[in-house]
Protein backbone atom coordinates (compact mmCIF):
# COMPACT_ATOMS: atom_id res chain seq x y z
CA UNK A 1 0.00 0.00 0.00
CA UNK A 2 1.37 2.97 -1.11
CA UNK A 3 2.57 5.98 1.38
CA UNK A 4 2.47 3.45 4.82
CA UNK A 5 4.54 1.05 6.09
CA UNK A 6 2.89 -2.27 6.74
CA UNK A 7 2.41 -2.71 10.38
CA UNK A 8 3.80 -5.92 12.28
CA UNK A 9 2.27 -8.54 14.90
CA UNK A 10 3.95 -6.34 17.58
CA UNK A 11 2.34 -3.02 16.12
CA UNK A 12 -1.16 -4.56 16.07
CA UNK A 13 -1.23 -5.86 19.26
CA UNK A 14 -0.21 -2.49 20.51
CA UNK A 15 -3.34 -0.45 18.59
CA UNK A 16 -5.64 -1.90 20.85
CA UNK A 17 -7.93 0.72 22.13
CA UNK A 18 -6.22 3.56 20.38
CA UNK A 19 -7.50 6.56 18.83
CA UNK A 20 -7.29 8.18 14.70
CA UNK A 21 -7.93 12.17 14.34
CA UNK A 22 -11.03 12.95 12.57
CA UNK A 23 -10.59 14.31 8.77
CA UNK A 24 -13.37 16.60 9.49
CA UNK A 25 -14.27 20.18 8.59
CA UNK A 26 -16.96 22.54 8.54
CA UNK A 27 -19.78 22.23 5.85
CA UNK A 28 -18.43 18.93 4.55
CA UNK A 29 -20.68 17.78 2.05
CA UNK A 30 -20.53 14.18 3.52
CA UNK A 31 -18.95 12.88 6.64
CA UNK A 32 -18.29 8.84 6.26
CA UNK A 33 -18.81 7.53 9.78
CA UNK A 34 -16.91 4.31 10.26
CA UNK A 35 -18.18 2.04 12.85
CA UNK A 36 -14.77 2.07 14.84
CA UNK A 37 -11.13 1.78 13.91
CA UNK A 38 -9.63 -1.40 13.36
CA UNK A 39 -6.20 -2.26 14.68
CA UNK A 40 -4.50 -2.01 11.37
CA UNK A 41 -5.85 1.36 10.62
CA UNK A 42 -4.60 2.24 14.88
CA UNK A 43 -1.21 0.98 13.78
CA UNK A 44 -0.91 3.23 10.65
CA UNK A 45 -2.90 6.56 11.89
CA UNK A 46 -5.20 5.86 9.05
CA UNK A 47 -8.92 5.55 8.39
CA UNK A 48 -9.62 2.33 6.45
CA UNK A 49 -5.82 1.18 6.03
CA UNK A 50 -6.14 -2.94 6.07
CA UNK A 51 -5.37 -3.88 2.94
CA UNK A 52 -8.93 -5.97 2.64
CA UNK A 53 -10.76 -2.92 3.13
CA UNK A 54 -12.94 -1.25 -0.01
CA UNK A 55 -13.77 1.96 1.58
CA UNK A 56 -10.99 3.58 -0.54
CA UNK A 57 -11.68 1.51 -3.81
CA UNK A 58 -15.41 2.14 -3.30
CA UNK A 59 -15.33 6.22 -3.27
CA UNK A 60 -13.62 5.92 -6.27
CA UNK A 61 -15.85 3.59 -8.40
CA UNK A 62 -18.73 5.54 -7.20
CA UNK A 63 -17.08 8.97 -8.35
CA UNK A 64 -16.52 10.27 -4.93
CA UNK A 65 -12.84 10.71 -5.81
CA UNK A 66 -11.27 11.35 -9.09
CA UNK A 67 -8.70 8.21 -8.67
CA UNK A 68 -8.42 5.81 -5.66
CA UNK A 69 -6.53 7.66 -2.74
CA UNK A 70 -4.74 4.99 -0.24
CA UNK A 71 -5.08 5.78 3.19
CA UNK A 72 -1.89 8.28 3.79
CA UNK A 73 -4.15 10.70 1.82
CA UNK A 74 -7.41 10.97 3.92
CA UNK A 75 -6.99 13.97 4.08
CA UNK A 76 -7.21 14.83 0.42
CA UNK A 77 -11.11 14.06 1.37
CA UNK A 78 -11.20 17.32 2.63
CA UNK A 79 -11.03 19.70 -0.54
CA UNK A 80 -13.67 17.35 -2.21
CA UNK A 81 -15.80 18.35 0.73
CA UNK A 82 -15.60 14.83 2.30
CA UNK A 83 -14.55 13.71 5.73
CA UNK A 84 -14.09 10.27 8.12
CA UNK A 85 -15.26 9.98 11.61
CA UNK A 86 -16.32 6.60 13.86
CA UNK A 87 -19.00 6.26 15.66
CA UNK A 88 -16.44 4.89 18.71
CA UNK A 89 -13.24 6.42 18.41
CA UNK A 90 -11.19 2.74 19.67
CA UNK A 91 -9.45 0.08 17.46
CA UNK A 92 -10.36 -2.85 18.42
CA UNK A 93 -9.44 -6.53 16.42
CA UNK A 94 -13.19 -6.83 14.81
CA UNK A 95 -16.54 -4.31 15.51
CA UNK A 96 -17.81 -7.04 17.09
CA UNK A 97 -15.65 -6.29 20.41
CA UNK A 98 -18.05 -3.56 20.94
CA UNK A 99 -20.99 -3.02 23.53
CA UNK A 100 -23.90 -1.84 22.61
CA UNK A 101 -23.48 0.92 25.54
CA UNK A 102 -20.24 2.12 23.40
CA UNK A 103 -22.64 2.45 20.43
CA UNK A 104 -24.68 4.54 22.07
CA UNK A 105 -22.36 6.88 23.67
CA UNK A 106 -20.71 6.90 20.64
CA UNK A 107 -24.04 7.83 19.09
CA UNK A 108 -24.17 11.30 21.58
CA UNK A 109 -20.27 11.91 20.75
CA UNK A 110 -21.44 11.82 17.06
CA UNK A 111 -24.30 13.76 17.77
CA UNK A 112 -22.00 16.66 19.23
CA UNK A 113 -19.71 16.83 16.12
CA UNK A 114 -22.66 17.04 13.69
CA UNK A 115 -24.08 20.01 15.71
CA UNK A 116 -20.56 21.38 15.89
CA UNK A 117 -19.35 21.21 11.92
CA UNK A 118 -22.57 20.74 10.34
CA UNK A 119 -22.02 18.58 7.61
CA UNK A 120 -24.73 17.89 4.92
CA UNK A 121 -24.74 14.24 5.61
CA UNK A 122 -23.80 11.75 8.20
CA UNK A 123 -22.76 8.50 6.01
CA UNK A 124 -23.07 5.28 9.04
CA UNK A 125 -21.20 2.65 7.42
CA UNK A 126 -23.10 -0.09 8.87
CA UNK A 127 -26.33 -1.29 9.23
CA UNK A 128 -26.04 -3.04 12.21
CA UNK A 129 -24.10 -0.38 14.01
CA UNK A 130 -26.55 2.10 13.06
CA UNK A 131 -29.66 0.11 14.20
CA UNK A 132 -27.81 -0.29 17.46
CA UNK A 133 -26.86 3.48 18.32
CA UNK A 134 -29.83 5.14 16.82
CA UNK A 135 -32.16 2.75 18.24
CA UNK A 136 -33.58 1.90 15.07
CA UNK A 137 -33.94 -2.05 14.66
CA UNK A 138 -35.78 -1.79 11.53
CA UNK A 139 -33.81 0.85 9.76
CA UNK A 140 -32.85 -0.27 6.25
CA UNK A 141 -29.99 1.06 3.77
CA UNK A 142 -30.15 4.36 2.40
CA UNK A 143 -31.51 7.42 3.43
CA UNK A 144 -33.48 7.43 6.68
CA UNK A 145 -35.95 9.32 7.97
CA UNK A 146 -34.68 11.23 11.45
CA UNK A 147 -31.63 13.93 10.64
CA UNK A 148 -29.74 15.27 13.12
CA UNK A 149 -30.51 19.29 13.13
CA UNK A 150 -29.83 20.03 9.59
CA UNK A 151 -27.95 16.91 9.58
CA UNK A 152 -29.15 14.13 6.86
CA UNK A 153 -28.75 10.13 7.80
CA UNK A 154 -28.33 7.92 5.16
CA UNK A 155 -26.70 4.03 6.09
CA UNK A 156 -24.77 2.63 3.93
CA UNK A 157 -22.82 -1.14 4.15
CA UNK A 158 -19.74 -1.78 5.87
CA UNK A 159 -16.91 -1.88 3.58
CA UNK A 160 -15.06 -3.95 5.46
CA UNK A 161 -13.32 -6.80 3.82
CA UNK A 162 -15.10 -9.07 6.62
CA UNK A 163 -18.66 -8.05 5.52
CA UNK A 164 -19.67 -10.40 3.30
CA UNK A 165 -22.87 -9.88 3.07
CA UNK A 166 -21.92 -7.22 0.18
CA UNK A 167 -19.46 -7.79 -2.75
CA UNK A 168 -17.76 -4.70 -4.23
CA UNK A 169 -20.51 -4.12 -7.24
CA UNK A 170 -23.34 -3.92 -4.45
CA UNK A 171 -21.15 -1.46 -2.18
CA UNK A 172 -20.28 0.72 -5.42
CA UNK A 173 -24.06 0.84 -6.29
CA UNK A 174 -25.40 1.84 -2.43
CA UNK A 175 -22.59 4.61 -1.91
CA UNK A 176 -23.31 5.67 -5.53
CA UNK A 177 -26.78 6.41 -4.94
CA UNK A 178 -25.95 8.63 -1.90
CA UNK A 179 -23.38 10.37 -4.19
CA UNK A 180 -25.98 11.11 -6.84
CA UNK A 181 -28.39 12.33 -4.05
CA UNK A 182 -26.16 15.23 -2.74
Amino acid sequence: MAGLTKPNRADLLAAQDKTIRDVIAPGLRVLFCGINPGLYSGATGHHFARPGNRFWLTLYQADFTPRQLNPGEQRELLTLGYGITNLVPRTTAAADELSAEELLSGRRRLIGKLKRYQPRVLAILGIGAYRTAFQQPGAALGLQTQSVGDTILWVLPNPSGLNAHYQLPDLVKQFRKLREAV
